[in-house]
C-alpha cells in the first residue's frame, strides 16, 4: 500500500489549489483524476488549429482571487489576455446601440449618460463604492471560514452606522437594486446580464449582490482568459503543484474512501490501487458524489444523507460552439468587439425567460452569454476568424437530450435577430447537451456547471447541507473541496484553498482541539 500526507480526489482546478497549499507546508502530496488531462471544467480541445474552451472560459474571479494570485501561476507559464470592451448586452434586436462596460470606468459611464445623464455619475459611485468594499468583501468571500476578521473590515469599510445600510443592499433582489442604484434602463440590463452569471432569479434576495460583483469585476479586472486556452491555466495550477512536490496521476478512478474508527485513512481506486494517507482526504467532487458515492454508509450519518436529499442543483446548461470565418454581424455596436455578450432579452425581459424556466419550460426565446474569444485572444483561431460559445439554461429537471437539442436550436434562432446572416460565416457548430457535460466531467450533474444552486438557501452554512458551512465533514480527516462547499462555483480556487487551509490547522497541535469541538458539533447536528 502506498502511503502519502494527504490524497486529493480530482485535479479540477480546486484540487490542483489545494495540492500547491498542501504541499507548500511540506506535506506529501498525491493527487488522483480520472481524466486524462487535469483542470475538471477548466479544459480547452483544438480542432484543426482552432482552440475551443471546453467549459469554462472567461476568469474574472481568478483574476481577482488572493488564493490564484498567490500561486505566481505566471511563473509556470500562464498569460492573461483582455480586451478593452469587456462586456456588452444586446438587449432587443432593433437597439442599434446596447450596452457597454469598458474597462475604463469614465467611458462606460459617458456612454450610460447617453440613456440617462444621472447614470453618468452614478456608475462613478457604484465604481466608489466597489473600491471602498472589494478587498474585505473578496477576502470574506475566498479567503476564510468562517469570514470572522474579513467580516469586521467589511464593515469597518462603510463604518458602524452603515452596516445595516451594507446588509440591505448585499441582500436586494436584483431588479430592486439596479433600480435604485440607476434611472437609465441601459444601466440596468447591464446589472441584470451579470446577475445571470448565477441562477440566481433577478426578484430573489441576493441576486443583486452577485450583479454587483460581475459588473465590477468586469470593471476592474475585466474577463480575461489565459492565452492560448483556458486549458493553459490548468496546465499552470499543475506545473505549480508539481513544482511544490505534490504528484499528479491522471487516468486513474477513486472507488471508494476507506475510513477507520470515523477516519478518512485513505482511497482505493477502480483498478485496485490503494493509497493511505497519513493525515488527510480531500475531494473535489460533488457533496452528492462524496457522501453518496465515495463513502461507505456506515461513516455517513443518517440525517446527513436525509438533508442531502434536498440538495438543489444548478439550471442544466446547454452551450453551443462556433468556428466563424468572420466576427459576428451585430446590429448592437456595443457587441462589435466587445469579449462577453449578453444576449437575447433586456431586462424586463429577462423576467419573462426566468418564469419559462421556473415554470418547467423550455424558452421558445431564451437569453445567452455569449464569448467572442478570438477578439479576447487572437491566438484562438486565425485572422479574420472568430470562435464563440453560448450558453443557455434549461428548466431544473428538464435535461434531457431532446430539450437540450430544442434549445440550442431556439438560441441560433435568436441569435439569428441580433447577428442577421451570422450562419453564411459557420465553419463549425459543436453542441454540448446537459449529457455531454456531465459525461466529459461527472461533477456538471445534469449540465449543473456551479456544484449546486447560487441562491442563498444554499450558501453559506447552508452549502451543501445545513451545518457549519465550510469543508470541513463529520468524518475526521476527510475535507470537501470543491464547488458543493462554500464559497460554490467559478474559477476562484477558493473551495480547494479552505480544504487545505482546514486540513493543516487540524492536524497542527493547536488546531486539534478546535477540531475536536467542531467533529462533535456535526456529529450532533447531524445524530
Amino acid at each position: 500500500m502506498e502511503s502519502v500526507d494527504a490524497v486529493v480526489i480530482g485535479a479540477g482546478h480546486h484540487g490542483l489549489v489545494a495540492a500547491s497549499v498542501l504541499a507548500d507546508a511540506g506535506w506529501d502530496v498525491l493527487v488522483l483524476e480520472r481524466r486524462d488531462t487535469v483542470g475538471g471544467a477548466v479544459a480547452s480541445v483544438e480542432r484543426d488549429g482552432w482552440v475551443m474552451d471546453e467549459f469554462s472560459s472567461c476568469h474574472p474571479l481568478a483574476a481577482i482571487s488572493p488564493v490564484i494570485r498567490s500561486l505566481d501561476l505566471e511563473s509556470h507559464g500562464l498569460r492573461w489576455s483582455r480586451v478593452d470592451r469587456v462586456v456588452a448586452h444586446a438587449g432587443t434586436p432593433d437597439d442599434p446601440r446596447g450596452a457597454l462596460i469598458h474597462r475604463d470606468p469614465a467611458v462606460t459611464a459617458r456612454g450610460l449618460a447617453l440613456d440617462h445623464p444621472g447614470d453618468e455619475q452614478a456608475w462613478h459611485d457604484l465604481v466608489g463604492f466597489w473600491h471602498d468594499i472589494r478587498d474585505p468583501l473578496i477576502d470574506a468571500l475566498l479567503t476564510r471560514w468562517p469570514p470572522v476578521r474579513a467580516g469586521a473590515r467589511l464593515v469597518q469599510s462603510v463604518g458602524a452606522r452603515d452596516v445595516l445600510r451594507l446588509a440591505r443592499e448585499f441582500l436586494l433582489p436584483l431588479n430592486r437594486f439596479a433600480v435604485e442604484r440607476f434611472e437609465g434602463e441601459q444601466a440596468r440590463m447591464l446589472l441584470a446580464g451579470n446577475a445571470a452569471h448565477a441562477d440566481i432569479p433577478s426578484e430573489a434576495p441576493g441576486s443583486g449582490l452577485f450583479g454587483l460583483l460581475m459588473a465590477m469585476l468586469a470593471q476592474d479586472v475585466g474577463f480575461p482568459s489565459p492565452v492560448g486556452g483556458t486549458g493553459r491555466l490548468a496546465e499552470a495550477m499543475r506545473s505549480r503543484a508539481e513544482a511544490a512536490g505534490a504528484r499528479v496521476d491522471t487516468g486513474v478512478t477513486v472507488s471508494r474512501v476507506v475510513t477507520s474508527g470515523g477516519r478518512a485513512v485513505g482511497v482505493e481506486t477502480a483498478d485496485g490501487r490503494r493509497v493511505r494517507a497519513r493525515r488527510a482526504v480531500i475531494a473535489d467532487t460533488t457533496a452528492p458524489a462524496l457522501y453518496g458515492s465515495l463513502l461507505p454508509s456506515r461513516s455517513v450519518p443518517a440525517r446527513l444523507l436525509q438533508d442531502l436529499e434536498h440538495f438543489e442543483w444548478d439550471l442544466p446548461t446547454v452551450k453551443v460552439n462556433l468556428r466563424l470565418s468572420a466576427p459576428l454581424p451585430w446590429t448592437a455596436e456595443s457587441a462589435r468587439g466587445a469579449g462577453v455578450v449578453h444576449v437575447g432579452h433586456d431586462r424586463l425581459g429577462l423576467m419573462h425567460w426566468e418564469a419559462d424556466l421556473a415554470g418547467g419550460t423550455v424558452p421558445e426565446k431564451p437569453f445567452a452569454l455569449l464569448g467572442q474569444m478570438t477578439t479576447t485572444d487572437p491566438t484562438r483561431s486565425p485572422a479574420g476568424t472568430e470562435t464563440v460559445w453560448m450558453y443557455s439554461h434549461l428548466p431544473r429537471g428538464v435535461s434531457d437530450d431532446a430539450s437540450g437539442t430544442l434549445l440550442a436550436d431556439r438560441m441560433d434562432e435568436m441569435l439569428d435577430a441580433f447577428a442577421p446572416g451570422w450562419r453564411q460565416h459557420l465553419v463549425e457548430r459543436w453542441v454540448q447537451l446537459p449529457s455531454d457535460l456531465q459525461g466529459a466531467d461527472p461533477n456538471l450533474v445534469g449540465g449543473a456547471v456551479a456544484g449546486g444552486t447560487n441562491q442563498l438557501f444554499q450558501q453559506l452554512v447552508f452549502r451543501p447541507v445545513p451545518g457549519l458551512g465550510g469543508p470541513r465533514t463529520p468524518v475526521d480527516g476527510l475535507y470537501l473541496g470543491s464547488a458543493s462547499a462554500h464559497p460554490g462555483g467559478g474559477v476562484h480556487g477558493a473551495c480547494g484553498y479552505l480544504a487545505a487551509r482546514a486540513a493543516l490547522t487540524d492536524s497542527a497541535w493547536w488546531g486539534r482541539p478546535r477540531h475536536r469541538l467542531e467533529l462533535a458539533a456535526l456529529h450532533w447536528l447531524y445524530r
